[in-house]
């Protein structure tokens, strides 16, 4: 008598769970749907909480404006840029840097590659804007849909540019050119900044640029 007691209570038990869980499900479904009855809410933290949002009015606040002014001198979190000759490419005396801050490698410079073709070469093209066989200098595609055709990076005044210059044309824009400093990010910058200066190496290299053993292999073809 006892076990037919004991397994009838289990499955009132377990019918019970079942109603119950499937009661919380269709309420959790049901949430959003056009009701005549104001709607039942079990748990109202998660949904109005204490703070304040953009745009909201204060009642704590004297100019009842809840967006605050921050305090003089708070820098937001990841923006301390203490190091003013990378983030700038100028010193803290204003002076343009002559040489980037940064080490050159071969990894740096494949990086600076990558961003220049999909940031630079749409209008200098993937050559910097050097002269083809006819003399004339290539343009990125952009250029031959209309836009202005931009300076060429193999021009001297560009080529004999201190480092910092590039970098701020690059982070501020120059006359045709606009900003990438919210597209491109710091490290991006002066990647390209190194890899402009291969571009112009390559178009005015010389034997003796080459390594020893890469001179001794060419003189023996």
């Amino acid at each position: 008598m006892n076990q037919k007691f004991k397994q009838s209570l289990s499955r009132r038990v377990s019918v019970l769970l079942l109603v119950v869980f499937v009661a919380v499900g269709l309420s959790g479904c049901v949430r959003g749907l056009p009701f005549d009855e104001p709607p039942i809410v079990y748990q109202t933290n998660m949904m109005t909480q204490p703070k304040y949002k953009a745009q909201r009015k204060s009642e704590f606040f004297a100019d009842g404006l809840a967006m605050r002014t921050p305090v003089a001198g708070t820098v937001a979190q990841g923006e301390l840029r203490e190091n003013t000759v990378y983030y700038t490419g100028k010193t803290p005396s204003g002076d343009t840097i002559v040489t980037a801050p940064v080490e050159i490698t071969l990894t740096t410079l494949q990086r600076g590659q990558e961003r220049y073709n999909i940031y630079c070469a749409p209008c200098h093209s993937r050559t910097g804007g050097a002269k083809d066989n006819a003399g004339r200098q290539i343009n990125g595609l952009v250029v031959e849909h209309g836009y202005l055709p931009p300076t060429s990076l193999h021009d001297s005044r560009i080529k004999t540019s201190p480092d910092g210059h590039i970098y701020n044309v690059i982070s501020n824009g120059i006359r045709n050119m606009p900003s990438y400093k919210h597209q491109i990010s710091v490290s991006d910058r002066w990647a390209i900044v190194l890899y402009v200066r291969a571009l112009q190496r390559s178009q005015s290299a010389t034997l003796t640029d080459l390594p020893e053993g890469k001179r001794l292999e060419l003189s023996n073809q």
